[in-house]
């Protein structure tokens, strides 16, 4: 269903010869409103036109036909929803693996991991992997998860509490942004790249 000019269409309307009802409700293909003629003179119109005529509101007390071209129409709905598919934002859960001791460089690295994805708008799901005596030891996992936590605070918050599962403990971080503020700042920022690139090079 697509809401135009105050009406509903059905993309899947019955357009033409396939309207079988002695009287309609007519819009010019202008969205003038021409008011309520028998079908034969709708369709008269429409052909004099050389567009279709199109019921846009079947259920109205008498159906209201629209005259336009249906088959340009379909081409517009469908792009629409295309592009509407494409703008889609997509939470993304990506999953960043530690061990309790790990390495101050590997520590950094993997921060620096967690901080583009969220500021790339994405949630992360951080797995905490204790092998052998590390077992024994949970609250070290549960230091270091604080710890990264705070690290990360300007681009996250904690969503989901450190939870012990098993031989791991999971700890989710969501974005401070959303997607589509992230996903619109990024291209924001390759533009102005772009532009800066294109400025140089003239």
């Amino acid at each position: 269903m697509n809401y135009r000019e105050g009406v509903c269409i059905s993309t899947e309307a019955r357009i033409n010869d396939r309207i079988r009802v002695p009287e309609v409700r007519l819009i010019g293909p202008t969205a003038e409103q021409i008011g309520v003629v028998d079908i034969d003179t709708a369709l008269r119109m429409a052909d004099e036109f050389g567009l279709d005529l199109v019921e846009i509101a079947p259920d109205a007390k008498p159906p209201v036909c629209k005259i336009m071209d249906f088959g340009k129409y379909k081409y517009e709905i469908a792009q629409k929803a295309r592009e509407a598919r494409q703008n889609q934002t997509h939470i993304i859960v990506k999953e960043v693996r530690m061990r309790p001791k790990i390495e101050s460089h590997d520590y950094e690295t993997k921060r620096a991991h967690i901080e583009k994805f969220l500021r790339g708008g994405d949630k992360v799901k951080i797995t905490m992997q204790f092998r052998g005596r590390e077992q024994t030891r949970p609250e070290l996992g549960y230091k270091l998860l604080q710890r990264l936590a705070q690290d990360i605070a300007e681009f996250g918050f904690v969503e989901f509490a450190p939870k012990q599962e098993g031989r791991n403990m999971t700890m989710v971080l969501g974005p401070t942004k959303r997607k589509t503020e992230a996903v619109a700042e990024q291209k924001a920022a390759r533009k102005a790249k772009a532009d800066a690139q294109a400025e140089q090079t003239d």
